[in-house]
């Protein structure tokens, strides 16, 4: 509380007062305006005379002047020094009756006449004109942010925090930053929560922490925060950006994934090879003659091997894909010729089962210049699966005819079990088989269509696939009938 007992003093009083660069007004009980400074006649647009001995509600907007009595009421009642209407906005009104943003301090003065309220004044407008353009700012950024206060509460958020955490921003809005990123106070003690933010001033602005977040059901995410520490006048402020870095956690466990399968593909080949080659050997009689039973369990060993390489073979490759590894090796060829190769191959497995396979090769798709032994994998892997899921004396038809310009187009249909319209949209995940009404569980390492699926899009190429259940299938390949290795 400040005393002003003498004239004197009044006087030296009213020098200091009129030297402070904050508008200062002296209020009595009543509410009459004892004394204003220079600024605050600038500030308001009154001279002094016009605002000497008036209600201080002169310069208090309308919408408030029914209930500032009351609050200057009790100021007198309790008189000490404070700020005035914390936690709330407080405006101003000037003379040509426009209102402003103000921040107002109260202090008790006690003088000869009796105890006044020196009012101090400043106007905040450039402030919140400030704030405001710092709120569009946080809230267009492409990334979640959040303005977090000296206590570790939100202050703000931007509309990516809620599309992130799942909350919209009120329930955002003074919560513990800790409930949020719960990782970050892990098995720290309630010193280390209270001291984190004053300790973030000092640290580098491009500080960055690989944390876990919570989503509002619960689930923890990976994410990567910076903090940036920002001076305001109710203190010092963090802003706290925020990305979600799970799809690229993902990308990483897909390469090392990859990576791991790459190698032990290679580990396993070597192995396999081996098997296969002796196996091989030892059915082609160059190291003597075997029996029956002796020659039956060697074809099993062979066949099982065969398989077991087809199968690491396609892992290697789906992992190649995967992990960007793998390239296309164009060469000019004959569609038709490759067309043959495939079908001879297979044949043996059509005739076991009755199956008519029937060729329907258009003239005008004839040499194409892209990836031959991939091409030559995409219809082994269509027509091996035509002819497995097949009925007993079916058929099978492969089609080729130009797409467009530049694209042609493999058509390859089955008279088979078909497969569910749901369920088309699962053919193309690794590992997957389908079950579909009659249909039986067939061997396989699900990923021959996949496989196909991938190279197609490594020839910038699409896939087609329409079925019904006992109706057959057909799938449809387009690709480009020439690129470049570049």
């Amino acid at each position: 509380m400040i005393k002003v007992p003498t004239m004197h003093s009044e006087f030296t009083f009213q020098q200091i007062v009129e030297s402070i660069p904050n508008a200062i007004i002296l209020v009595d009980r009543e509410g009459k305006i004892a004394f204003v400074n220079r600024q605050a006649e600038m500030l308001f647009d009154y001279n002094r005379d016009e605002l000497s001995g008036q209600s201080i509600e002169r310069i208090v907007p309308h919408r408030y002047r029914e209930k500032h009595p009351g609050y200057r009421n009790m100021f007198f009642d309790d008189p000490k020094a404070r700020a005035m209407g914390v936690g709330r906005e407080l405006f101003a009104l000037r003379k040509n009756g426009s209102e402003f943003p103000v921040e107002i301090g109260l202090n008790p003065l006690i003088t000869a006449n009796g105890t006044l309220v020196l009012v101090s004044i400043i106007d905040i407008t450039e402030r919140k004109r400030a704030e405001e353009r710092f709120r569009m700012i946080v809230e267009s950024a492409p990334n979640a942010m959040v303005l977090i206060n000296g206590e570790g509460k939100t202050t703000l958020v931007n509309s990516q925090m809620e599309k992130i955490f799942g909350y919209s921003k009120e329930d955002l809005i003074n919560v513990e930053f800790e409930n949020i990123i719960p990782s970050l106070f892990k098995e720290r003690d309630a010193g280390y929560r209270n001291s984190f933010f004053a300790m973030l001033p000092d640290t580098p602005v491009n500080n960055v922490h690989n944390l876990f977040a919570m989503h509002k059901d619960g689930t923890i995410f990976p994410v990567e925060i910076s903090f940036h520490p920002i001076e305001h006048a109710e203190g010092t402020l963090v802003l706290a950006i925020i990305i979600d870095i799970t799809e690229r956690k993902n990308q990483e466990v897909n390469r090392l994934k990859s990576e791991f399968l790459t190698n032990m593909s290679h580990e396993l080949r070597t192995p396999m090879n081996a098997i296969i080659g002796f196996s091989e050997m030892l059915i082609d009689k160059k190291v003597g003659e075997l029996n029956a039973k002796q020659l039956e369990y060697l074809n099993d060993i062979y066949a099982s091997g065969t398989h077991l390489l087809q199968l690491i073979n396609d892992v290697l490759d789906l992992s190649k894909i995967e992990a960007g590894k793998i390239e296309l090796i164009t060469e000019s060829f004959s569609v038709p010729n490759v067309i043959g190769e495939v079908v001879k191959v297979l044949k043996p497995l059509a005739d076991k089962k009755g199956i008519t396979i029937s060729l329907y090769l258009l003239e005008s798709v004839d040499r194409v210049c892209i990836d031959k032994s991939k091409f030559r994998q995409i219809l082994y892997n269509l027509l091996s699966n035509a002819i497995k899921f097949s009925n007993w004396e079916g058929g099978i038809s492969i089609e080729t005819f130009p797409s467009n310009d530049n694209c042609f187009a493999l058509k390859v249909r089955d008279t088979g079990i078909g497969i569910a319209r749901e369920d088309i949209d699962r053919l193309f995940a690794p590992f997957v088989q389908l079950d579909s009404g009659t249909a039986r569980r067939q061997e396989g390492s699900g990923l021959g269509l996949t496989l196909t699926k991938k190279i197609v899009e490594l020839h910038h190429g699409k896939i087609i696939v329409e079925s019904e259940i006992n109706q057959g299938s057909e799938f449809t390949i387009i690709l480009p009938r020439h690129i470049s290795n570049n």
